[in-house]
């Protein structure tokens, strides 16, 4: 006797006037005469899933989310910007981008607290004269302004602008035009931007400083200035 609905036909799985395929591990009912575009259409839908989020203009509030946490700090590093670095690394990200290379800062939670400690050790470090600057990741920092805009305060009373300042967002530029006043000052006091969301096919390790190539190194008092982006005029590629 043969097995129950036992089919050992090749190919895709036809039941009367469907076809069962499997997209991405989930098992998809099409009519067979529309097979390639619902296929098509299924396709889309899973690549739409996997896309960054995008809030709406002031959808998501700092202050709303941010725990005041860093998740790591790292002195003296040639990576993240140019120059010999201190990297701040704030916790707490709702992008939520595929292939996200730090997946445990997305978490709010995740980390320790900035601490008074903390920032004057930040700022004892970059006194060394070798030292360029400042760097602000995560995590996303405009999701975490209490915390940025207290070390880049900081930053500007002792070191004035001898000292640059450079942020990651997941923001783009002309998003963050219309985003709250607490995103708009921390933007109004750094010198460099990588903005936007880490695309993961667009990826390209070749890059400056960026994951994937719609993101931009932006110039930011330059682009105030001009009220247009300025790439920065070191850019490579």
């Amino acid at each position: 006797m043969p097995e129950k609905d036992k089919n050992n036909q090749e190919g895709p799985d036809v039941r009367g006037n469907l076809i069962k395929v499997n997209i991405g591990g989930d098992t998809v009912f099409v009519d067979a005469n529309q097979y390639k575009p619902q296929v098509q259409h299924a396709k889309l839908l899973k690549r739409q899933h996997k896309m960054p989020k995008n809030p709406k203009p002031g959808e998501w509030v700092s202050e709303e989310y941010s725990k005041h946490k860093i998740a790591d700090y790292k002195p003296f590093n040639f990576v993240d910007g140019e120059g010999v670095r201190c990297s701040l690394y704030v916790s707490g990200c709702l992008f939520d981008c595929p292939g996200c290379y730090n997946l445990a800062a997305q978490n709010f939670n995740y980390g320790r607290p900035y601490t008074q400690e903390l920032e004057d050790k930040i700022i004892e470090d970059m006194s060394q004269s070798y030292v360029q600057g400042l760097t602000l990741l995560g995590g996303e920092p405009f999701l975490n302004t209490w915390v940025c805009l207290k070390i880049i305060n900081r930053v500007r009373k002792e070191f004035g602008h001898s000292k640059d300042i450079w942020s990651w967002s997941g923001y783009a530029w002309d998003e963050l035009q219309k985003e709250t006043p607490d995103k708009k000052e921390m933007l109004s006091k750094i010198d460099i931007l990588v903005d936007g969301r880490f695309m993961d096919d667009l990826k390209d390790l070749t890059l400056q400083f960026r994951g994937s190539s719609n993101q931009r190194i932006i110039d930011v008092q330059k682009s105030l200035k001009a009220n247009k982006v300025i790439i920065w005029d070191k850019l490579v590629r």
